[in-house]
């Protein structure tokens, strides 16, 4: 007579114990190789996506951490030097210094139309920001979506591994039942453990790239405001002196 489902799966949780005691015995290493054995076909599915995730994580970290970070408030008080004493061309060089930066890419733009009026100024500082930007949040939206992805694949892979169990289970022996059962289970949990796994790496660094990627872009809009502010403070100091040499001339 054929055991009922329930006393199949309790002889696969008694069983189950000492093969987790002795996983947990050994390394990490074994441990991930055992999971890929067992987890079957749609953990290489899962561990593609693993690497796409890593590959976006680690383009974001080096881009926003190292090749578009600079110090906001030391850069921008020395431009704000040159440019109150008049060193406008040693500005624009110094902006040229950090080309990869968009801080220092929207300032150099707004630096280069100093002399040609406010409005010019503004325009300038405006299409610097519209095309600089957005290369600070670019892709971070990936990582959501490649969240999503992840938990969906393990999913399906539990599902499959569950199909495949249980259709099996009809045309095997009884006393291979419990060792099919027990197979059948690991496949899908292992696939549903690493699909979560992944997606919960690609939240969290969704959540810090976000929030780092619009502190920058605030930043860069702040400063871009006060250059805006203080050429149109110093054309104004620049052509009062003028009007006062008319008057006395005249």
């Amino acid at each position: 007579m054929t055991p009922p489902v329930n006393e199949l799966l309790s002889m696969v949780l008694a069983e189950a114990a000492p093969a987790a005691g002795h996983a947990s015995s050994g390394g990490l290493g074994d441990f991930i190789v055992g999971a890929f054995k067992a987890g079957g076909p749609f953990m290489f599915v899962n561990l593609f996506w693993l690497a796409a995730s890593v590959a976006v994580i680690g383009e974001r970290a080096v881009t926003l951490l190292f090749r578009y970070r600079l110090n906001a408030a030391a850069f921008i008080e020395q431009v704000h030097k040159m440019v109150r004493s008049g060193n406008l061309d040693r500005a624009v060089k110094f902006c040229g210094m950090a080309p990869r930066s968009p801080l220092a890419r929207v300032i150099r733009a707004g630096l280069i139309n100093a002399n040609r009026g406010e409005l010019e100024v503004a325009k300038a500082v405006e299409e610097a920001l519209a095309e600089y930007t957005p290369h600070v949040s670019r892709r971070v939206q990936w990582l959501w979506s490649l969240a999503n992805i992840a938990t969906l694949v393990g999913l399906v892979g539990t599902i499959v591994g569950l199909i495949g169990t249980f259709r099996a289970l009809g045309n095997v022996p009884a006393e291979q039942k419990q060792a099919l059962l027990s197979n059948g289970i690991s496949e899908a949990m292992y696939n549903t453990g690493f699909g979560l796994s992944i997606a919960v790496l690609c939240i969290v660094a969704h959540l810090f790239f976000s929030t780092f990627a619009k502190n920058m872009v605030e930043s860069v809009e702040l400063n871009a405001l006060k250059l805006e502010n203080l050429l149109s403070r110093r054309g104004s100091l620049e052509v009062v002196p003028a009007d006062d040499d008319v008057r006395a001339a005249s």
